[in-house]
């Protein structure tokens, strides 16, 4: 929805730039996906109307508020995944309760599985993008900002140390850069340490992923003290994960879920969870209608 809270004259580039991301942001939320602005920054320098510089990513995010505080840009585009209020859970009456308490039932969908599996991921942008597929397949969803702490890993083995007898994987998505990659060693290291028998593996962003796509680089940070082994692999350039677009990160995700369940065995249990809600249903229906 675009309100208007304030006038102001933008220049003619200024206006067509505006045009540009909302024609980026509509097309995602006909996709029922949300953009940070971080994401929308590298839509826009993947399409070259703007460049790869952190100037330019400051402008960018001056013109978004602007724009929607005059209307020029819808307040759902574009969304904070960080600064979110933690409000008190209410009901009109008790029918709404129970529509609540039936969308949370889940049977536990993976426990005739082979493997189980998480999904981990560096940065909280991609959090959007992310928790509509870990809801989907029941997943577990680790968002670390940067390196996880101990606690958090700690956590994280009392976690999998209940899922005993069967095989423990966590598809982890990260930059591809100096810190991006030794991420996903620290993590493997850390769970070993911990006797956690997990394996973790690097869906995105990969060498390949990065030739495929071809997202705009950045200069590999020299003060990162991982860069030397990085660049002299690699080359001086980085990529960050956020840069891929989010259908295709999308694609990328849910092809790594699906051939490591059984969907026919997890369709069976949802088959299940719907029978039982149906049930709740009838029950609480009849109760009302006392």
């Amino acid at each position: 929805m675009k309100e208007q809270f304030k006038e102001k004259m933008f220049q003619r580039k200024s206006l067509v730039l505006i045009e540009e991301c909302n024609a980026i942001v509509s097309a995602y939320m006909g996709q029922g996906l949300r953009l940070t602005l971080r994401q929308l920054y590298y839509q826009l320098v993947s399409r070259n109307i703007i460049p790869n510089e952190e100037r330019a990513y400051k402008n960018l995010s001056n013109l978004v508020s602007d724009g929607r505080l005059c209307g020029e840009i819808d307040w759902d585009a574009i969304e904070d995944r960080i600064r979110i209020p933690v409000i008190p859970s209410e009901w009109a009456n008790i029918g709404e309760l129970v529509e609540s308490a039936l969308y949370a039932y889940r049977l536990p969908r993976w426990e005739d599985q082979d493997s189980y599996v998480e999904l981990w991921v560096e940065k909280d942008a991609l959090a959007g993008v992310l928790k509509p597929i870990a809801h989907q397949y029941h997943i577990t969803l680790m968002v670390n900002r940067g390196y996880s702490s101990q606690s958090a890993m700690y956590e994280a083995f009392q976690r999998l140390l209940n899922k005993n007898g069967r095989q423990r994987e966590i598809l982890y998505l990260g930059d591809f850069d100096p810190s991006g990659e030794d991420m996903v060693r620290d993590i493997q290291d850390r769970l070993d340490l911990f006797g956690a028998n997990t394996f973790v593996y690097k869906i995105a962003l990969t060498l390949g992923q990065v030739r495929k796509y071809n997202p705009p680089p950045n200069p590999a940070k020299h003060t990162d003290p991982r860069s030397r082994d990085f660049i002299a692999r690699y080359g001086a350039s980085s990529w960050e994960v956020d840069a891929i677009e989010p259908v295709e990160l999308r694609k990328i995700i849910i092809s790594e879920i699906e051939t490591r369940v059984d969907m026919d065995l997890m369709k069976k249990i949802e088959a299940r969870e719907e029978e039982d809600k149906n049930s709740l249903r009838d029950a609480v229906k009849k109760i009302i209608d006392k």
